[in-house]
C-alpha cells in the first residue's frame, strides 16, 4: 500500500512517510523512545483519551512551542491520536520536566497559513499538515 492510499492520508494532511517506515516506527522505535522521552531533548509524550474506548493513551511527538502556541507536525497524516485530540478538544503534553495542557486544537493544512507557527514547524508545514493548539 502506498502512502497515498493509506487511511491516514487525509485532504490537507498528507501522509509523507511510507507505510513501511510507519510500521517499523510503531513496532520498534516508539517503545524505545517512549522510555527515553523524559531525557531526550525535543521529544514529548502527548496524553490523550480514545474517542471510542475512553482509554488513556500516550504517543511520542516532536512539539515546537512559540509563546502560548504548540505545533506538532503530522508527517504520518491524520492518525488516531490526532483524531482523539481533535475530538476531545484538549490533551496534556509531557515534556519530562513539566506538563502543559493544550486546548483548541486545530489543523493547519499542508501549504496553509503557517505564519505564526514556530520556525521548524513553518518550514515543514509546506508539505505536511500541522496540529496547532493553545497552551492553557
Amino acid at each position: 500500500m502506498s502512502a497515498k492510499d493509506h487511511p491516514n492520508n487525509a485532504p490537507g494532511v498528507p501522509m509523507v512517510y511510507p507505510p513501511a517506515f510507519e510500521r517499523i516506527q510503531i513496532k520498534y522505535m516508539n517503545p524505545l523512545v517512549k522510555r527515553l522521552a523524559r531525557v531526550m531533548p525535543g521529544v514529548a509524550k502527548i496524553k490523550h483519551t480514545g474517542r471510542k474506548s475512553g482509554k488513556q493513551y500516550e504517543t511520542v511527538v516532536t512539539p515546537f512551542r512559540k509563546g502560548s502556541t504548540l505545533a506538532i507536525v503530522l508527517g504520518h497524516g491524520k492518525t488516531d491520536w490526532v483524531k482523539n485530540v481533535l475530538a476531545a478538544k484538549e490533551a496534556d503534553v509531557d515534556f519530562g520536566s513539566r506538563t502543559v495542557h493544550i486546548v483548541n486544537p486545530r489543523i493547519v493544512p499542508a501549504g496553509g497559513d503557517a505564519e505564526d507557527l514556530p520556525f521548524p514547524a513553518r518550514i515543514q508545514a509546506r508539505k505536511m499538515g500541522v496540529l496547532v493548539a493553545d497552551i492553557a
